[in-house]
C-alpha cells in the first residue's frame, strides 16, 4: 500500500480535526492538508513525474514542505530531502548522482539553483509564496481530488542521503513497506492515544523528524506542535501544551539548563524521547532531576528506521538504549559473523522488516553490508546486557554523531590533506557536554612547512556543512600506527583527551 494511503486509514473521522499548529500561524487541518497535498502531488503529475522519479528538495522547514513530502508519496516520487547546510560541492554530488527530475529550493538557495541548471535538471521550482517559479503558487491552479498513486510495497518513498567511511556519500533506498512497519511499531510500542499532542522541534530532513515524529503523528490521527527549529525558550513555553516531545541530545541539554523546567512545566508530557546521538549519562540524571520524568532513549539509523527501544512500563539505566523492537531480530556478531554471549562486545547486526533497499546505483556497497544469512551490518559495536538491553559501545567505522548529525571523519580529512603543507589528518569524536559528540582534527606537516589554522578552518567552511566542522584542530608531529600503518584512532582519543578537557573549560 502507498504509505499515505495507509496515513489515510488512520486520520480522524472529522477531518477539520487540528493536524499542524504552526507557533504563531494559523492552525493546518487533516481536511487542509489532504486538499493541499492533493494540488502539490497534482503539479508533480503534470510536470512528467512517474513511480520511481526523484524530487530533491532543499527548504526550510515549514508546513509547506511537510506537504511536499506527502505529494511525493501521493505521486509515487521518491523523496530526496537535503540538510540546508550542505555546500556546493556536496550538492553536485548529490544531483550527479540521484539525477532528480524535479529540484525544489528555497528562493535564496544560489547554489543549488545554478547548480541544477548546469546539470539539466528538468524542473527547478522554489519554495515561495509567488511567481512563475514558485511551486506552491503553480499547485494552487491544479485540482485537491488527487488519486493516491498505486504502489508496490518494494517501490522507494525517499532516499536519504548517508556518507560512509570512503567519504562518499551513499543514497539510502526506503520502500512504502519499510517505512510503514517502522510507524506502525513505534505507534504500539510508544502507545500513542487519541489524547496526544507532539512537540516537533527537529529537522524534516532527516529520520528523526521526518520518519519519526512525522509518522507517529499521522499514524495516530493527532494534532503537532510545529516549531520552525528548536529554540529552548519557545520549547519551554509549549511544554505544557504537549504529551510527547522527540529531541537530540543538544536539546535535553539546553533544557535541563533552563530555569523554567520542572516537575509542573512538564506535567501533561508523558513521553521524552531521545536518540540521533549518545546521551551523557549526566544528561539523562540532570534532565530527570529537573523535570521529574525519565528519557527514553532508541537507537536508529537511516538503513533501519528505528531499531532499539527503552520501554515505556519498565526502569531506563542511562547509557543503554532499551531493547529491540518486537519486529527487529538483533545480535551481536564478532568475527565471521559469529553471534557472540551476553556482555561480550561486537557488532550490531539486525534483521527488520524496516531494513533498507540497499544503496541507491552501489550494488556491491549493498552486499558487502548484509551477511550470508540476511543480518544487515550497522557497523556500531554494542553488548547485551543480562536484562536483554542494548548498550552501545562503539562505532566500528568511526563515525561521529555531532547534535543528531552524522558527521564522518573521511569527508572531513580529505579537505585537510589537499592544503599545502599537509602530510596527513585525523578526525575523530570527542565527548561533548552540547552537542553530545565534537569532532578532533589532528594534522602533520611536511617538514618545515607552516599551517596557520584559521586557513584550515576557512577550506572547510567553504567545502562542508557547519555541523562537520571539528571543534578543535591541532597540529602534531606525527600521528600513532600500528604495525600494518593504520592510524590508530583509540589512541588520539585518549593522547589528547587532557587538551580536549582543557578546550571544554575555556
Amino acid at each position: 500500500m502507498n504509505l499515505f494511503a495507509a496515513f489515510r486509514t488512520r486520520f480522524p473521522k472529522n477531518l477539520d480535526a487540528p493536524l499542524i499548529i504552526p507557533r504563531g500561524g494559523n492552525t493546518i487541518s487533516y481536511g487542509a492538508m489532504e486538499r493541499e497535498t492533493g494540488r502539490f502531488a497534482g503539479l508533480l503529475a503534470t510536470l512528467g513525474i512517474k513511480t520511481g522519479d526523484r524530487v530533491m528538495v532543499q527548504v526550510e522547514k515549514s508546513p509547506q514542505a511537510v506537504f511536499l513530502y506527502l505529494a511525493c508519496l501521493r505521486a509515487g516520487a521518491v523523496f530526496l530531502p537535503l540538510n540546508t547546510a550542505y555546500r556546493a560541492d556536496e550538492l553536485e554530488y548529490f544531483l550527479k548522482d540521484a539525477e532528480p527530475t524535479v529540484v525544489v529550493c528555497d528562493p535564496g538557495a544560489s547554489s543549488l539553483i545554478e547548480l541544477a541548471q548546469t546539470n539539466g535538471v528538468p524542473h527547478l521550482l522554489t519554495m515561495d509564496a509567488e511567481g512563475q517559479g514558485s511551486f506552491v503558487n503553480r499547485a494552487q491552479s491544479m485540482a485537491e481530488d488527487f488519486a493516491t498513486a498505486d504502489v508496490r510495497d518494494s517501490d522507494l518513498g525517499a532516499i536519504l542521503y548517508s556518507s560512509g567511511t570512503t567519504g562518499r556519500p551513499k543514497g539510502v533506498m526506503l520502500s512504502h513497506s519499510a517505512l510503514a512497519a517502522n510507524a506502525a511499531t513505534l505507534h504500539r510500542l510508544w502507545n500513542f492515544t487519541v489524547g496526544d499532542v507532539l512537540l516537533h522541534c527537529l529537522p524534516i530532513f532527516h529520520v528523526h523528524g521526518l520518519f519519526v515524529a512525522l509518522h507517529t503523528t499521522l499514524w495516530n490521527g493527532t494534532p503537532m506542535i510545529f516549531h520552525a527549529k528548536f529554540a529552548v525558550e519557545d520549547a519551554v513555553t509549549d511544554l505544557p501544551r504537549a504529551t510527547v516531545f522527540m529531541g537530540v541530545p543538544t536539546y535535553y541539554v539546553r533544557l535541563a539548563g533552563h530555569p523554567a523546567l520542572s516537575p509542573e512545566l512538564c506535567r501533561n508530557v508523558r513521553l521524552f524521547l531521545c536518540g540521533s546521538a549518545p546521551l551523557l549519562e549526566e544528561t539523562f540524571t540532570r534532565f530527570a532531576e529537573r523535570s521529574g520524568r525519565q528519557i527514553v532513549e532508541r537507537y536508529g539509523m537511516t538503513e533501519a528506521g528505528m531499531i532499539t527501544s527503552a520501554h515505556l512500563d519498565k526502569p531506563r539505566r542511562a547509557g543503554t538504549v532499551g531493547w529491540p523492537l518486537p519486529d527487529v531480530t538483533l545480535r551481536i556478531a564478532a568475527e565471521s559473523d559469529r553471534a557472540v554471549a551476553k556482555g561480550e562486545t561486537g557488532e550490531i547486526q539486525i534483521k527488520s522488516p524496516a531494513l533498507f533497499s540497499g544503496y541507491w546505483r552501489k550494488p556491491e556497497k549493498t552486499a558487502e553490508d548484509f551477511t550470508a544469512d540476511g543480518f544487515f551490518k550497522t557497523g556500531d559495536l554494542g553488548q547485551i546486557e543480562p536484562d536483554g538491553m542494548v548498550a552501545i559501545v562503539g562505532r566500528a567505522k568511526d563515525m561521529l554523531i555531532s547534535g543528531g548529525y552524522n558527521v564522518y571523519p573521511k569527508e572531513i580529512e580529505t579537505v585537510i590533506d589537499g592544503l599545502p603543507g599537509v602530510v596527513e589528518s585525523a578526525v575523530v569524536g570527542m565527548p561533548h557536554p552540547d552537542f553530545g559528540e565534537a569532532g578532533l582534527a589532528i594534522i602533520t606537516l611536511q617538514p618545515g612547512a607552516s599551517l596557520d589554522l584559521a586557513v584550515v578552518r576557512t577550506a572547510l567552511k567553504a567545502a562542508l556543512a557547519n555541523y562537520k566542522i571539528p571543534k578543535l584542530i591541532l597540529i602534531a608531529d606525527t600521528l600513532p600506527r600500528n604495525a600494518m600503518g593504520k592510524v590508530q584512532k583509540n589512541l588520539l582519543r585518549t593522547d589528547y583527551r587532557t587538551k580536549w578537557d582543557a578546550f571544554l573549560a575555556t
